[in-house]
């Protein structure tokens, strides 16, 4: 099958693979029909994320149609239409029982791996590096979904195909985003980022009842998208003191709720920038924080700030003083896409949330590097590109 591969920073190709095949009993085999590029993604192209291996297979945000599957798995058959949680769960250990999919005990079989870096292993994801799994991804045509009677959800009829890709990771982690601020009505919610799930955490925040909600990125496409299809009031920190205008924004108050939906590749100005590329660029620090940094400042006392934005491993210059002071709560994590997948589908339904507007890119698989290139350096308005791996060149 084809399939895009990463071959070192910056460097994918598309390249023939075998095809995967049943090797557990709960595994089913998914003929993928679109698979979305993410954010996240960019960390692993960019050289942020250990232990990536030349001609691994990356793509997490997917569906398809179940095309095999394994004897231990109920409730699904062959020839569904799926949309398949890119966070692996077990379904069976303590943390998959309690909803915290993402914690999972027995999903990565790199669990040892990862106990050196974060002391306690996390679940495997697709596509994300051996240190989540090893698992291929999803930019194929084919791909393996272990315990897929856990991962895997039929799609509803009424849903199509440009919303219900979304609903593998890019929805549950804007929506995760939003629950995790304890957004109460009448919020006001600050959230840096305005890609795809940045766009999403608008989306849940005001289905959960914020007031208002105030997107800051520097890019006008996304800025626009955010204020047409968000309603978001809209910032550009390139142009704007962002923590003075959230302060003006709130009447001297702050936001109730700061969301991070960038994470370890923030962008930021002034000499703060700088300070975090070089340190970055020498090693001295794994990820860039500016945006944690100006959550943490621009918060109100006694708020809430989320984070879904990936960091791999330390930062530094965190205000704490600030967090520990104005009494902050701080909360994170991969997304537990399993708990919210069926109520997704509702809100989907009725109209509270609308991703299909991120589809701004249909693309093949061959097209791939050019797709992430675009994506990577925000050209051509790519919002999100999809790969449909049945679709050719044109002139092919």
């Amino acid at each position: 099958m084809k399939a895009l591969c990463w071959n070192g920073v910056r460097d994918l190709k598309v390249e023939r693979i075998p095809d995967p095949t049943i090797v557990n009993p709960k595994d089913a085999i998914v003929k993928v029909t679109m698979s979305s590029v993410c954010g996240s993604d960019l960390h692993l192209i960019n050289g942020f994320v250990p232990s990536m291996k030349a001609g691994d297979v990356i793509g997490h945000e997917f569906i398809g149609e179940i095309v095999a599957i394994g004897k231990e798995v109920k409730g699904l058959q062959v020839g569904d239409r799926v949309v398949v949680v890119s966070v692996i769960g077990c379904g069976e250990c303590h943390y998959c029982k309690q909803q915290t999919w993402s914690l999972c005990d027995n999903s990565n079989p790199n669990a040892g791996l990862q106990e050196k870096i974060y002391q306690y292993p996390t679940a495997g994801i697709f596509g994300y590096s051996h240190l989540f799994g090893g698992y291929a991804g999803s930019h194929a045509e084919f791909i393996r979904v272990p315990f897929a009677e856990y991962g895997a959800f039929k799609i509803p009829e009424d849903i199509p195909d440009t919303k219900a890709v979304f609903v593998s990771d890019g929805i549950p982690t804007g929506f995760m985003a939003a629950e995790m601020a304890s957004i109460k009505p009448g919020d006001i919610v600050a959230v840096w980022g305005a890609g795809g799930v940045g766009q999403m955490a608008i989306q849940s925040a005001y289905l959960m009842g914020a007031e208002k909600v105030i997107a800051i990125d520097r890019f006008d496409y996304r800025l626009a998208a955010a204020a047409t299809y968000s309603h978001a009031e809209v910032l550009n920190y390139e142009a704007t003191d962002i923590l003075e205008a959230l302060k003006e924004s709130t009447g001297g108050r702050g936001p109730d709720c700061c969301i991070d939906a960038v994470g370890m590749e923030a962008h930021t100005t002034g000499m703060e920038h700088y300070y975090d590329r070089s340190k970055q660029f020498l090693r001295l620090q794994s990820d860039r924080p500016a945006v944690l940094r100006q959550a943490i400042t621009a918060c109100r006392k006694g708020g809430t700030v989320s984070v879904v934005g990936v960091y791999a491993g330390l930062v530094d210059k965190i205000p704490m003083g600030l967090f520990l002071n104005k009494g902050l709560t701080m909360r994170g994590g991969q997304m537990h896409g399993q708990r919210y997948v069926p109520r997704l589908f509702e809100h989907i339904r009725n109209g509270k949330i609308d991703p299909s507007f991120l589809l701004t890119h249909p693309m093949s698989l061959e097209e791939g590097a050019y797709a992430y290139r675009i994506f990577n350096d925000k050209l051509d308005n790519c919002m999100r590109a999809v790969f449909i791996p049945s679709q050719s060149f044109v002139g092919d």
